[in-house]
This record gives C-alpha cells, sequence and structure tokens, in this order.
C-alpha cells in the first residue's frame, strides 16, 4: 500500500474499520527467504513505529499487535536477549498498548511467553515453516543453521499450548508442538500468586489505558515521539485534543529504556502523576531516570 492509499482503507471513508500494523514486523523479511531474514536493530523498529503511527493519525486508527498466531513471539523477536525478562516483557507491553491504535493481545502475551527450542525439523507442524527450512537448505544453509533461522521465525512459537499451569502442561503428551521450556514460571497459575509478574502488570496497563480519567487521551490522543536523538530510548507523549469539564486535557508521557544500562532524560513537563512503572529503580524527579529494561508511564503538567 502506497502513503496516499491509506485513506482508502481506513478512516471516515475506508473500505474497513482498521488494519493491523505490520510495520516492524516486515523489519524481518528476507528478501529469499527466512534464511537472510535480518536481526531487528532497535533504531529501525523505533523509526518503524513512529513513521506509522504519525501517518495513521491523519487518518484513523491501526490495530496494533506484538504477536498473532502468524508470527512468532514478539519477546523473542523484538527485545535483545538481555531483556527476554520479565522486565523487558512488561516494557514492550506498555509501548505496544498505549499507542495510538487498537491494542490487540495474543493468547500467552500476557504472561510472556517466548519461543520455543527445536530439536529438529520434524517438529515443526507448520507446512510454511517446513517449506522455509528446505528453502534454506537450497541455498547452501547446514542443517543447524538451517534449524536456527526457521525456529526463529516459525509460527509454531505461537502455537504451542497455553500454559495455564505447569502441571497441566506436564501431564500431557499428547501435544504435537513442543512445550515451552520456561513453563515452571511463565504460566497463569503462578502469575497469578505473583503480584509483581507479568500477568499482574498487563492487568494494571490494561485497567490504566481503560480507565474513566484516562480512556479519552489513550483513546483518541495524539501521538507525538520525543527523545528521539537517545540511542536505546523509545518515547512518546499521548495528549488529548480538546478540553471540556468532563474530560480536562491531558498529557502522558511513555518512556522505555530498551538499553542495558540506565538512561537520564531531562523532562519537558513537570511530572504530577507516576501512573505505572516497571521496576523500583525507575524514578521521576527533576530528571527522568529509566533502569535497563525500565518503562514509566508519566502524567504530566499541560
Amino acid at each position: 500500500m502506497h502513503e496516499d492509499e491509506l485513506s482508502e482503507f481506513i478512516g471516515e471513508n475506508g473500505h474497513f474499520s482498521t488494519i493491523f500494523d505490520f510495520s516492524a514486523h516486515c523489519l524481518s523479511e528476507g528478501e529469499h527467504g527466512w534464511y537472510e531474514a535480518p536481526a531487528i536493530e532497535f533504531k529501525e523498529w523505533r523509526r518503524a513505529i513512529v513513521d506509522s503511527q504519525l501517518e495513521v493519525q491523519k487518518v484513523g486508527f491501526k490495530a496494533n499487535i506484538i504477536e498473532n498466531h502468524d508470527e512468532p513471539r514478539g519477546v523473542s523477536r523484538f527485545l535483545p536477549e538481555y531483556a527476554r525478562n520479565a522486565a523487558g516483557t512488561k516494557m514492550l507491553g506498555t509501548v505496544s498498548l498505549l499507542l495510538r491504535g487498537i491494542p490487540f493481545l495474543y493468547q500467552g502475551q500476557e504472561i510472556g511467553m517466548q519461543n520455543c527450542e527445536w530439536n529438529n525439523s520434524g517438529e515443526w507442524d507448520d507446512i510454511s515453516t517446513r517449506d522455509q527450512y528446505q528453502t534454506a537448505r537450497k541455498a547452501g544453509l547446514t542443517e543447524k543453521e538451517a534449524l536456527r533461522v526457521c525456529a526463529d521465525m516459525s509460527r509454531d512459537n505461537a502455537r504451542t499450548p497455553m500454559q495455564w499451569s505447569s502441571e497441566e502442561i506436564a501431564n500431557k503428551a499428547d501435544f504435537n508442538i513442543p512445550i515451552f521450556k520456561s513453563v515452571s514460571e511463565i504460566n497463569v497459575k503462578a502469575q497469578q500468586e505473583n503480584e509483581d509478574s507479568v500477568l499482574r502488570y498487563y492487568q494494571k496497563l490494561i485497567a490504566l489505558r481503560k480507565s474513566e480519567e484516562y480512556k479519552e487521551v489513550f483513546t483518541y490522543g495524539t501521538f507525538a515521539p520525543v527523545y528521539e536523538e537517545q540511542e536505546s530510548v523509545m518515547a512518546f507523549y499521548r495528549i488529548s485534543e480538546e478540553e471540556n469539564q468532563e474530560t480536562p486535557k491531558k498529557r502522558v508521557l511513555v518512556a522505555a529504556n530498551f538499553g542495558r544500562e540506565a538512561a537520564e532524560l531531562p523532562l519537558e513537563y513537570k511530572v504530577s502523576k507516576v501512573l505505572l512503572s516497571n521496576l523500583p529503580e525507575n524514578q521521576a524527579g527533576e530528571k527522568l531516570i529509566l533502569a535497563g529494561c525500565g518503562v514509566m508511564v508519566l502524567e504530566c503538567e499541560i
């Protein structure tokens, strides 16, 4: 789709109410197959998201996803290895759910499920993954190399059983595809019992977006990127357009540090309230300090 065609598909006069935004997912497409798929660099990912947001808000709304049934797990795809933990998972989820647009969650995302470890090509149930494996082998990759690239991109990663509890998964031996190795920690039952878990955080994040006080700004508010000169920071304001007695104008800052080390940022506006933070090391005073893999959601003065 060309840029000037977007209004034909969504918006008041579009063919559809919305379309899914795959701009970030397209970054890992190889020209001839998965074996050529490049690793996703943070700056390219950030630019893809920002450009898409700025383009679509002129027209209507896109639907934002991290993963779905046809994509590998987002934590394994969009986060560097050091960030594939609870803090990084919360950070990625916060950015995605508070973008302008319609957020979609796929089963397992809310507990931080990741890609599987595949032992051989016979474990895949997905025909496209089998085809891509053969394409990689014909291109000259070894069996081990072809297995690795297909393991990263296979949509079977998102089709493994929903991890309700470690006991339920362990007691079932009739699954056609493997189970993610950290099921003892990444399952619904364990995370329901842990107040600091990814699941509990997602519940707070969703409640914030849907709250009476902030649903207007997170639904209709303008998207405005900030701190783009920072190496590892993805940050943006959501700013409500109009002020009335029922919904006063608001400015909310969403700031995430995808780096390993802490990031210190100047604050353009005084912080009036901390709405959400994924790590106790994060601070919002005269300056904004984000720990590695830290994210904060801050209401700022207008």
